[in-house]
Formats: C-alpha cells, structure tokens, sequence
C-alpha cells in the first residue's frame, strides 16, 4: 500500500493542499506556479501505482484530477479567447504554452492511427473538443489533411469560441464542425465515424469514464477506431487511467506511454463486430491482443523522444 510517507505523494498532498486553497484556478502567477511544480513533480517516469493508494491519497487524486481538469478549461479558455482576436487566429498557435506537446502528442497519435488502418480516416469525431480544440486543428492542418472533424463538447460557449479560431481559415472552416451536445445523447450518427477521440478529461472517474466507453461501444460502427488518452505511474495524479478491462466491447491494439513532457498516454482499440463478441455472459468484454510483441520504434514520432513502453496487455487481460 503506497501511503503518505513516499517522497512523491507526499509533494503531491502539499501541491494539492496549495492549490485546493486558492480563490481561482484562472491564469495567474499563483495558479501558473503551483500546477508548473505538479506537473514537474509527476512528470518523471515512476514506478507508482496508483491502485494502491490508501483511501485517503485515493480521495486526493480524484479531487486533485477534478481541479486539474478545471484549470485547463481556464487555460483554454483564456487563451481561445486571445486567439480569437486575431484576423487569422491558427497563425498565432504557438502562443499557447503547450502547443509544442500538442505537435509531438498529434504526431504520435497519427503515427499509431496509421498502423492500425488502411486507409486515412474520412470523418473524425472528437469528444470534449473544449474551448482550444488543438489535436484537430493540429491533425487537420498537419496530418489529416482531407478529414472531416466533428468536435464535440456539451458547453455552447466552449464551442462557439472553438469556431472563432477556425471561421476565418479557408480550409479548416469547411472541414471542422461544432456539435453542442452530451455525447451520451448521440446514438446512430456515432456510426458514421471512422475514428473517435475522447479527450482526456471526458469522465473524470472511472465510473463516467466507463460509462462513456460503453455508450461508444454501443454505436459506433464495427471496426472503427476509438483512440482515448491515459495516464502511467505518476502521471495518474493528473488525469483519469484507462485500463484495459474498461473497454468493453473494443479489441485493445496498442498502450503507449510517453516519458517525455508529453503527459498522456495513447489507447488504440477497435470496435469488435457483433459476430465476434464474446459469449452472452460477458457480451461487452474486451479482447486481448491478436500478439503482445511487436516494433516498438517504428512509433517513435521525434528522433529525440524518448518514448514508448509497451504494456503487455495480454498478461493484464488474462
């Protein structure tokens, strides 16, 4: 059981007793300060499992996801909203502080994404788009170059800044769309996609998570791609993990984690066709891998990366 007295958790109690006690999560020195020293303090490789934390440290993670999550909504925000001042918003990309992580995270999804397909998507979904909708920007504009993005977030505002950023490019404002809706909510046009995005912190506990995971697995089309983003060791502190177990009705194909400044990992599954799931007594489960063992370099999107460790998924599923 890893407790209070580990090096690590104990700076990440102080950072969250810190930041659980300031006014506002919006852009400030305060704010810009505390959560600089917790992504450093998480970002290195680490051994951390994060099931077996005690309860108590348990309740702090989650709490300290939620705060996480709702200072990036303000950093987004904040700077979706400067953005958006521009005559030509996408020239100015690389004001936002972490863009650079979003060129390498985009790189690499697009790398592991045409893998596993034979041919280039021609309709994304991406579900929690936010305010800063970055990786479909950055695929459409770079990688994806003829896709379709359908972005997806339940907050209006959110999207109609999103829209800001796009309106003015000739190509991108015929290409990207802004759905104000509850996925939960989006049942047989889930079915038109050939690949689905759900963002980070689209279910921020594992329940919710799972519950969005299952709803996908319901309607999006047999074969499709779903890619999520996760997190490993201590990066777990930041955003929700994705276990293999949660998706249901998916054939698992690659966990990647990064040991770079690029804090999420990447999941790549397949929606399992209905003539292939198992039997009625566990209907949704998920599938192990066809074979664990594969060439890890190929995925490598940046010569200088230091990424990419492979989980052995089949040993987690069996």
């Amino acid at each position: 059981m890893v407790c209070e007295k580990d090096p690590l958790v104990q700076k990440v109690c102080e950072l969250y007793e810190q930041i659980s006690s300031l006014e506002s999560l919006k852009p400030c020195k305060d704010v810009n300060m505390l959560f600089t020293q917790l992504v450093v303090t998480c970002m290195p490789p680490n051994p951390i499992d994060v099931t077996n934390l005690c309860k108590s440290i348990q309740d702090i993670r989650c709490k300290l996801i939620r705060l996480c999550g709702e200072a990036e909504g303000h950093l987004e925000s904040h700077f979706s909203t400067i953005l958006g001042s521009y005559d030509n918003p996408l020239h100015h990309l690389n004001i936002f502080p972490y863009y650079s992580n979003y060129l390498k995270l985009s790189q690499l999804e697009f790398n592991i994404l045409t893998k596993h397909c034979s041919n280039l998507p021609t309709k994304v979904a991406f579900v929690g788009s936010g305010p800063l909708p970055l990786t479909s920007i950055v695929l459409a504009s770079f990688h994806l170059t003829t896709t379709s993005f359908h972005n997806y977030d339940i907050d209006p505002s959110a999207n109609s800044m999103a829209l800001q950023l796009v309106s003015s490019d000739p190509d991108l404002s015929q290409r990207m769309f802004f759905h104000t809706s509850d996925i939960m909510d989006i049942t047989n046009d889930l079915k038109d996609y050939d690949v689905v995005f759900l963002a980070a912190l689209v279910g921020m506990d594992k329940e919710t998570k799972v519950r969005f995971i299952d709803h996908l697995a319901e309607y999006m089309a047999p074969g499709a791609l779903l890619m999520l983003r996760s997190a490993h060791g201590a990066r777990a502190f930041l955003y929700p993990v994705v276990d293999p177990c949660d998706l249901r009705g998916f054939e698992v194909l690659s966990i990647f984690h990064p040991t770079d400044e690029v804090i999420n990992s990447v999941v790549i599954a397949r929606k399992i066709p209905i003539t292939k799931q198992c039997s009625v007594e566990c209907p949704l489960a998920p599938t192990k891998l066809p074979n664990k063992c594969f060439d890890i370099e190929m995925f490598n999107p940046l010569n200088h990366v230091n990424l990419l460790e492979e989980l052995d998924i089949e040993e987690q599923l069996s």
